[in-house]
């Protein structure tokens, strides 16, 4: 039966209302992943977000290939017989509606048919989204086949990650740098999936899914222009509720700061520039400044503001760090700031 004009208008528009709500969910989800810390392990929050994000993604990518393939949207019973997992999601895509005809798509392609930890993180967030989100209720209620417990597999995924690296060991035993491990965990996560991510979105405006996909392309614009030197820079936690409800403990620097900074003969500071640092620089702006007070309290100073660098000056100034005040990527270490500041 032939879809009438009307019919195919109020299809178009709610798949451009899965499309958002994708972007949107994982947004999210990526912003719940860099709000875990030590105080907050919540892994089902963002589990449950990217799921439902990743899996619409892909099921719009595939609505909208099959209308470019044989014009018109596939029906309800072709959509359920996708099923729930993630893994098999992305199959159908790359065998079915994925063009790799450019040097970038085919990169994209690569990556989306080898990564093993991007497969083995999808594979958690499937069995999440079928059956896993209930795993606790299987455990109460005596379930002989019980599914798997998503979030000891991640932390097994997240171990292999802190092993591998004996800097980030370190990191275990020092209080003003643990939290860092959260950072790192979470950005080496968000990278393989704004990698993922943009490789679908960028078929939308390559125009490999039709004049269709081109019109939603814009959409899904916070991914499917994102190249490699710009994964994991972004902070997504500015679209959760946690961290734009909690109030930042900043503190604006006065006169009196800027004298006493210059005269006091126990505060020592030092202007650091971004061209003469050798490491990774962290933080968001070109230049900052590091300042040791009396021999133990470290801060930064950025944009004229300071936040603490170590956990000395977190409780003597009530300042917030500069990874959790959005001023440093997250992921990237500030320690050797700290390490500057002291040996001033």
């Amino acid at each position: 039966m032939a879809t009438t004009s009307t019919e195919q208008l109020i299809r178009d528009i709610a798949l451009l209302e899965e499309i958002k709500t994708s972007s949107k969910l994982i947004k999210l989800g990526f912003g719940e992943l860099q709000n875990l810390n030590q105080s907050n392990n919540f892994y089902f929050l963002p589990f449950q977000i990217l799921s439902q994000g990743f899996e619409r993604l892909m099921k719009c990518h595939i609505c909208l290939g099959y209308y470019n393939k044989y014009g018109n949207y596939p029906n309800l019973k072709y959509i359920k017989d996708l099923g729930h997992d993630l893994e098999s999601l992305k199959k159908v895509i790359l065998v079915d509606f994925f063009e790799d005809n450019h040097n970038v798509l085919s990169n994209d392609k690569q990556f989306l048919q080898k990564n093993t930890e991007l497969e083995e993180l999808l594979y958690i967030l499937s069995e999440f989204g079928k059956m896993a989100r209930y795993h606790n209720f299987d455990v109460i209620t005596g379930n002989s086949k019980p599914s798997i417990n998503a979030k000891e597999l991640w932390v097994k995924f997240e171990n292999k990650l802190l092993f591998s690296n004996p800097k980030s060991i370190n990191k275990i035993t020092d209080w003003d740098l643990r939290d860092e491990l959260y950072g790192e965990h979470a950005r080496h996560i968000i990278i393989l999936f704004e990698k993922f991510v943009s490789a679908l979105s960028r078929q939308f405006i390559w125009g490999h899914l039709g004049n269709k996909g081109k019109q939603y392309s814009s959409d899904i614009s916070d991914f499917n222009i994102i190249f490699e030197k710009e994964f994991g820079i972004k902070d997504y936690r500015k679209n959760t509720t946690r961290y734009t409800q909690t109030p930042l403990k900043v503190h604006t620097r006065t006169l009196k700061d800027a004298i006493e900074r210059k005269i006091n003969p126990n505060f020592k500071s030092k202007k650091i520039h971004k061209n003469e640092y050798k490491g990774d620089w962290p933080f968001y702006v070109d230049e900052v400044i590091v300042e040791c007070r009396e021999k133990r309290w470290c801060i930064v100073t950025i944009d004229n503001k300071d936040y603490a660098l170590n956990g000395n000056a977190k409780g003597r100034y009530k300042l917030e760090n500069p990874c959790d005040a959005g001023m440093a990527i997250l992921g990237k270490s500030f320690g050797e700031f700290i390490t500057i500041a002291m040996n001033l």
